[in-house]
């Protein structure tokens, strides 16, 4: 069974054009959920409504407000990192995983989150490492609304 798949970049300043390509209709709803700290609930079901309809990763400020446009991220060379350094890539990664661990190794970019469609993993990026949790450690099998 397919589940949400999410894909977040928090970054340290919103000017993250330089490393991102706006990724066409795929938006978070601001009007919705404009910061991750305003309420649980409205971050959840704005969350839940992306994870099931769009694309591309939600930029989030480090002063928490979630930018509009979702993004692709750029791949970076060696003289856009913080340090050059072997990336480990696990044999589970797709895709988002590994854009999400090669953005956390930009000097802009405070950490990068993903939620896996496939199996709900969990996943948090920094500095190039990651540290994940496996579904069935979050709370067994998807619970998914009709």
């Amino acid at each position: 069974m397919t589940g949400p798949s999410l894909y977040f970049i928090v970054v340290a300043d919103i000017d993250f054009g330089k490393y991102t390509d706006p990724l066409g209709d795929n938006t978070w709803p601001v009007e919705q959920c404009r910061s991750v700290a305003i309420s649980a609930d409205e971050f959840i079901d704005a969350a839940r409504n992306v994870a099931f309809t769009c694309d591309g990763a939600v930029v989030v400020a480090a002063d928490r407000t979630i930018q509009e446009q979702m993004v692709r991220v750029r791949t970076p060379n060696a003289t856009e990192v913080v340090e050059e350094s072997p990336i480990v890539y696990a044999d589970w990664m797709g895709t988002k995983h590994l854009s999400a661990l090669e953005v956390s190794l930009r000097e802009e970019v405070l950490a990068s989150v993903t939620l896996s469609e496939e199996n709900g993993r969990v996943t948090i990026f920094r500095d190039g490492e990651y540290n994940d949790c496996e579904r069935k450690k979050l709370g067994g099998r998807w619970r998914i609304a009709g």
